[in-house]
């Protein structure tokens, strides 16, 4: 998704607003694949700031991830604020600005990796999620089981047969 800044370089333009839509790549997060559900759509301005071009913008999109604690697919909401800086001169004093070596940003690779960040350590379905049943493997939102539930940990189980003697 590459962005032609070339009249911010040149001093010809102070602002240039973005305003695009385009089909998002799959990528794998930690062994589970990510998918685009609908398009992305990027909004924002590029302003120029001395030899710095700001890009302040929404991203916004649908994903396909799989929740926690069922294993089922589900679509996941994201919009995101980006906030990045660009220079074509390396500046020592703020390392939060990418170096760019032409006219064009590729928004892509920050777009990114900015949904990574924004997505939730727990990925859940919804927040009542009843998850798998850990015996039979049962879906126990769509189901119950007639499994034994012992939430005692195995390694404490001398314990309680020491209470239960009382």
């Amino acid at each position: 998704m590459q962005i032609d800044i070339s009249g911010l370089i040149g001093k010809r333009l102070n602002q240039q607003e973005v305003s695009v839509s385009f089909e998002g790549k799959n990528f794998t997060l930690d062994g589970e694949e990510i998918e685009f559900v609908n398009p992305i759509v990027v909004e924002g301005v590029f302003t120029m700031t001395g030899d710095i071009v700001s890009f302040n913008g929404k991203v916004k999109t649908t994903l396909k991830l799989i929740c926690s604690r069922c294993l089922e697919n589900f679509n996941y909401v994201s919009e995101i604020d980006i906030d990045e800086k660009f220079s074509k001169v390396t500046h020592d004093e703020d390392n939060d600005i990418i170096i760019i070596h032409s006219d064009k940003v590729d928004l892509l690779p920050i777009i990114e990796t900015n949904l990574i960040l924004s997505l939730p350590m727990k990925k859940l379905c919804d927040e009542e999620c009843k998850g798998l049943c850990s015996v039979c493997g049962t879906d126990l939102n769509h189901s119950n089981c007639n499994c034994e539930k012992s939430d005692i940990d195995p390694r404490l189980a001398k314990l309680r047969e020491l209470f239960s003697n009382n």
